[in-house]
């Protein structure tokens, strides 16, 4: 992993790969490399360590062009981050080949290509694809049916992109387990692993399924499923605009998408309420019927997903009285579960290509569940595709990996769902009506809570310097400092845990000292008393206290307390949403004071579509 562009067209594809590539560096990447034909079967390739800047600084120094052409940007998963590794990887007689993913039985296929006599120049997965694909083509096979082949030996999950320097006008892909998607122009295409990518050539697109292999020319594009039938994909136009992942007047895409939440959270509600009534028909048509038959809810997810589950698991508990049960995805789905009758499978994914995500749905499609709901932000993804019910976060493009609007409108769907199955389950229309009005006052309360930064700026001089910390939190607020604690982590590299408050004196406590900072989020609501007294006991052991503290909590700053003040009336439903806000501006904060990586943190990736 991590992404791929290619383009045939009339016209020097270079430009458009480079400006592709640098599109996709929101995912996280370690090298990038690019490889084109332009008239007779070489292929030029170069490949570089680091940024994609460093690519075009290469290709400054060597010019290259052509009109068929490939390239990607590389997140280690087999062999070191160098330029030996680096894609797009070359077999002999022109075979140049980008991939995502990872093959299982790489290993096996290459004892078999070395007695067979190919020698190998890196220590990748990929490699072994590009000879295999050549091996087939030695038996006479066109490059569309040596790449059939081929993944038919493959044991993993991938997508493809290959050319041969005998076929100048075609580019074969393929995708089994990770996204794929064709941009069609005139009389030139395209292909990517994220439309993103592509937006300043095309805005029309076709998603390959899983198991399709396409060959695309210039002028034509043939796509086979798994069982080697020819299919037609729809054709479907983005509504994403060209400028959509620019980063604007922001120090860091973090900052911005941080400040955009008010926008997004109000984007995912809209069109969702009327009249002070949920539409349950959002969810899609068969939504009604199932919500009322759903007699309990497992939520499946990784990552900050994963948090926003445990929120909801909270909710869906206390207001609907509906069991729900909040998992790991990567846990889940070799559990061997048990699955209840009428239960309603969740799950959420900012990208809806995470691979432990999408192995979770389809194994909960066989697993006798009532309905499955993706909550998630990418409307073309393979978890959408999947999903018999879909409820669409609209928070427009996520660049920074370290996931901020993200994971406030994922809280912003669930509250919808939530009130859904309140609403299905005898919850009177008065107490819905309360429900729908208090998520729609959320993005007022995060726009008031955005206020707090430059308090919050303050507060990151004192977090910086320090190796560790700890988040407190109770009942729904417990996930939200599990969140603080990883975005601290994420983009700063703090060592951060969070913790249950009520589990303080069952081991964490005997961390706490002057060094280990606290950080405690405590909205007014029926566990606030145990939260005082957990705080106090981080006092009494000399603990340093950070409290986002209701302004009628009755918590007081003192010595060794700093109270930051939050909105006031903030409800229960809100407060998961507005508390995460502050935690998320002071692992920015922290992170910036450091001088790390923000948008990219070290070994980490946007999208994960690798087990």
């Amino acid at each position: 992993m991590c992404g791929i562009v290619g383009a045939v067209a009339g016209r020097d594809v270079v430009p458009i790969l480079i400006e592709g590539l640098r599109r996709l560096e929101y995912r996280g990447y370690d090298s990038a490399g690019v490889a084109v034909l332009n008239g007779g079967s070489r292929v030029a390739r170069l490949r570089a360590v680091g940024k994609v800047a460093k690519l075009s600084e290469a290709l400054h120094a060597t010019p290259t062009s052509g009109h068929l052409g490939i390239a990607h940007t590389r997140w280690a998963t087999h062999g070191v981050p160098n330029e030996r590794n680096a894609h797009p990887h070359v077999s002999r007689d022109g075979v140049a080949i980008v991939h995502n993913g990872i093959i299982e039985n790489h290993e096996e296929l290459r004892e078999d290509l070395v007695r067979l006599g190919y020698e190998f120049s890196s220590e990748t997965d990929t490699e072994v694809i590009a000879h295999r694909i050549h091996h087939h083509l030695s038996g006479g096979n066109d490059l569309f049916a040596a790449v059939q082949r081929t993944v038919a030996e493959l044991r993993g999950a991938y997508s493809l992109a290959v050319m041969w320097g005998k076929d100048p006008d075609c580019i074969v892909l393929a995708r089994a387990g990770c996204p794929a998607i064709i941009g069609i122009g005139k009389d030139e295409n395209f292909i990517a692993s994220d439309v993103a990518a592509l937006l300043p050539v095309t805005r029309r697109f076709r998603i390959l399924e899983e198991g399709d292999i396409a060959c695309i020319r210039r002028r034509s594009i043939r796509i086979v499923d798994a069982s080697g039938r020819d299919v037609e994909r729809p054709v479907y136009e983005s509504e994403l605009s060209a400028d959509a992942a620019d980063r604007g007047n922001y120090a860091h895409y973090m900052l911005k998408e941080i400040h955009e939440q008010p926008r997004a959270v109000a984007q995912t509600l809209a069109e969702r309420v009327a009249g002070g009534k949920l539409l349950s028909q959002a969810f899609g048509p068969a939504a009604i019927e199932v919500l009322k038959r759903t007699a309990s809810v497992h939520v499946v997810a990784c990552g900050t997903s994963y948090h926003a589950g445990i929120v909801a698991g909270y909710f869906i508990e206390q207001l609907c009285r509906v069991p729900c049960r909040v998992e790991i995805a990567s846990e889940f789905r070799y559990r061997e579960p048990v699955v209840p009758h009428d239960s309603l499978f969740v799950s959420i994914s900012q990208s809806g290509e995470t691979a432990d995500t999408l192995a979770a749905l389809r194994l909960a499609r066989k697993a006798g569940f009532l309905s499955t709901l993706a909550i998630c932000n990418s409307p073309e993804s393979s978890l959408v595709r999947e999903s018999e019910l879909v409820l669409l976060t609209r928070a427009g493009p996520e660049i920074g990996v370290a996931s901020t609007k993200a994971f406030t409108t994922q809280l912003a769907a669930l509250g919808l769902l939530v009130i859904a199955i309140a609403k299905h389950h005898g919850v009177p229309p008065e107490r819905e009506k309360l429900l729908v009005q208090r998520l729609l006052e959320l993005p007022v309360m995060i726009e008031q809570t955005l206020a707090l930064e430059p308090v919050i700026r303050e507060l990151a001089k004192k977090i910086a310097g320090k190796q560790h910390a700890l988040f407190l939190g109770r009942g729904a607020m417990f996930p939200i400092a599990m969140e603080g604690a990883l975005k601290l982590k994420e983009i700063s590299y703090i060592h951060a845990e969070a913790y249950a408050a009520g589990e303080l004196k069952h081991g964490p406590l005997a961390l706490v000292d002057a060094d280990m900072p606290v950080i405690a989020v405590a909205p007014n609501n029926d566990l606030l008393e145990k939260v005082k007294s957990n705080l106090q006991e981080v006092r009494a052991r000399g603990g340093m206290l950070y409290v986002f503290a209701d302004p009628e909590s009755g918590i007081e700053p003192s010595d060794g307390v700093q109270v930051i003040t939050m909105p006031r009336h903030v409800s229960y439903l809100q407060a998961p949403a507005v508390y995460a806000v502050p935690l998320q501006l002071l692992a920015y904060h922290a992170a910036l004071l450091k001088g790390t990586d923000i948008d990219q943190p070290r070994n980490l990736a946007k999208s994960v579509t690798v087990e």
